[in-house]
């Protein structure tokens, strides 16, 4: 197996995200807030992420602890996963109810670009996984 490349991040004050290297090579980013502080951690952390990014990625995002998804969160989101760098990744997002996951998909679809990455929502943990887990020329 090689060795997984480094995150070159470190938790903050004030920052509501957490960043680990999962075992396939990508990463699992867990929120527990949405303010302007972490929004701005993570803008930056993602798009430096992205220019190394060289081959396809799992990732995942832990979004069960917010409370609220604000429209401005998922602009962000949807900015970044406007990069060209953004195609080589899955990403799995999971949120704690259907609701939220209905507003993400309708504010989403507005913006998406054939670029982005394969992005799929879900409540349930397990199920993120399992489509993160399939092989991965089988996106979406």
């Amino acid at each position: 197996m090689t060795e997984l490349k480094p995150l070159n991040w470190t938790p903050k004050p004030g920052v509501g995200m957490n960043a680990v290297r999962r075992a396939d090579g990508g990463m699992t980013l867990t929120f527990t807030d949405l303010s302007d502080a972490t929004l701005k951690e993570w803008r930056e952390f993602a798009l430096d992420h992205l220019l190394g990014s060289d081959r396809l990625t799992r990732n995942l995002y832990d979004l069960r602890a917010v409370k609220e998804i604000p429209e401005k969160a998922i602009r962000t989101a949807v900015e970044v996963n406007s990069d060209p760098s953004a195609r080589n990744i899955r990403l799995a997002v999971v949120v704690a109810n259907e609701r939220t996951a209905n507003a993400i998909r309708e504010i989403a679809a507005l913006a998406l670009p054939e670029t982005a990455s394969a992005m799929k929502l879900f409540t349930n943990m397990d199920e993120a996984e399992a489509w993160l887990s399939r092989p991965l020329d089988q996106i979406p």
